[in-house]
């Protein structure tokens, strides 16, 4: 595991690697608003998805290496992340866009002009909670590259259920919420649903190419 600290016009963001020994792709996902990289679903990926070929490099918005607890506005998170694409593509392996929550959002909005291979969407946020009409699937269904979106099945931000047909695959981690933490009283313990992900993103990786 290594760190780098990337300079972009957004201020200074913050790269984790997890390498692969024989990588055959790289993701790069980012963090939600409410979060940094020690979410349980991108820890649970970044120790797992090397053993399949994958590196993962964990990559801390500026706002978030900066220390604010207020995340950026949408197009400021997005010049962060064109900022470190060039660190993340610099292996010369092909990069899957990725990242949670708003995180999800940014890899959708910036994949096609990156040049990224796919799309991880985990936990994206397809509305406000108790707010459907304010829809955010245009960015979703925007992605233009293979997309794999993984969502728990009671989250406020998007139920798997609401969400609109389209070219992206979608995996539902039952009884999760938009962290994937599940109640202790489902027929589902956390580690099995974290190995869900896990499993879900393994196997979509080794489609992709």
């Amino acid at each position: 595991m290594t760190t780098e600290i990337i300079g972009t016009d957004a201020g200074d963001a913050r790269i984790t690697w997890h390498p692969a020994q024989k990588a055959r792709l790289v993701l790069a996902v980012s963090h939600g608003a409410g979060g940094g990289i020690e979410a349980r679903d991108l820890q649970a990926l970044a120790g797992t998805l090397p053993d399949h070929g994958v590196s993962v490099a964990l990559v801390e918005q500026p706002w978030r290496v900066a220390g604010k607890k207020v995340a950026s506005p949408p197009k400021t998170l997005d010049v962060g992340w064109r900022g470190i694409w060039p660190a993340v593509a610099g292996p010369g392996l092909p990069v899957v866009s990725g990242g949670r929550s708003a995180g999800a959002r940014v890899a959708c909005r910036t994949a096609v002009e990156l040049g990224a291979a796919a799309v991880l969407a985990l936990s994206f946020p397809l509305h406000p909670p108790g707010r459907p009409e304010k829809s955010r699937a245009h960015e979703l269904l925007g992605s233009g590259v293979p997309t794999l979106v993984v969502q728990g099945g009671n989250d406020p931000f998007g139920r798997p259920e609401e969400f609109p047909d389209g070219a992206h695959e979608l995996v539902e981690v039952p009884y999760g919420d938009h962290g994937f933490a599940v109640p202790k009283k489902a027929d589902l313990t956390q580690e099995q649903a974290v190995t869900l992900i896990t499993d879900a993103v393994v196997k979509w990786a080794g489609s992709l190419g």
